[in-house]
């Protein structure tokens, strides 16, 4: 049980940090990038990444629907995906 309130609370911390309620969800972040942001701040935090399938487990958990969501990209885990996803930018 304390390995799943675990799991919990870093999706929490990960959800409070990194994304941000939008007003519709036509621009929600997508499958892809919800998982690239959320790789991009666990890199920021030196902390271990959950399985892809774990991942969506958690988020699932935490009623969180990707393209549907209404959640866009916040703070220095938002900066690390952009930039490594268009390097263009750097």
């Amino acid at each position: 049980m304390a390995a799943s309130l675990t799991a919990s609370a870093h999706i929490d911390r990960f959800l409070a940090e990194a994304t941000i309620e939008g007003t519709d969800d036509g621009n929600s972040l997508r499958k892809d990038q919800l998982y690239g942001l959320y790789i991009s701040w666990c890199m920021l935090h030196n902390a271990a990444p959950h399985p892809v399938t774990g991942f969506w487990a958690a988020l699932k958990a935490h009623r969180v629907t990707p393209g549907r969501s209404r959640l866009r990209m916040t703070g220095p885990a938002a900066t690390d995906y952009i930039l490594a996803t268009y390097p263009a930018l750097n």
